[in-house]
């Protein structure tokens, strides 16, 4: 399974530097993949171990869509991302998610 970043007008003042004022920092998650997300985690690249599944019991099956608030306070803009489906593929990427208005799944 392949994943390819969608980035678009992100029309919120943010700066990407690292030493930006903490803000929360919301975007959209789109899984266009055929493959149910069961577990999705993120973090800052310096953190040392994933924090919670964001996801919960929940899922996202193909299609849907959900907004994600990342409001941990944190000053940094570089993000680890790690997608676990239900077949157990696991994707991971890295982002600015200061710079990020929607990050798209797609097989």
């Amino acid at each position: 399974m392949h994943f390819r970043l969608s980035m678009l007008c992100l029309g919120l003042s943010v700066s990407c530097a690292t030493a930006a004022v903490a803000q929360d920092i919301q975007y959209t998650l789109i899984n266009s993949s055929s493959a149910v997300l069961v577990e999705f985690y993120t973090g800052p690249v310096t953190a040392p171990e994933w924090g919670e599944d964001l996801l919960g019991a929940d899922v996202l099956v193909p299609g849907e869509s959900a907004m994600v608030t990342i409001a941990d306070g944190q000053t940094e803009c570089a993000y680890d991302l790690l997608f676990i489906f239900a077949d157990n593929t696991e994707l991971s990427d890295t982002v600015d998610i200061c710079e990020l208005a929607s990050y798209e799944l797609f097989d």
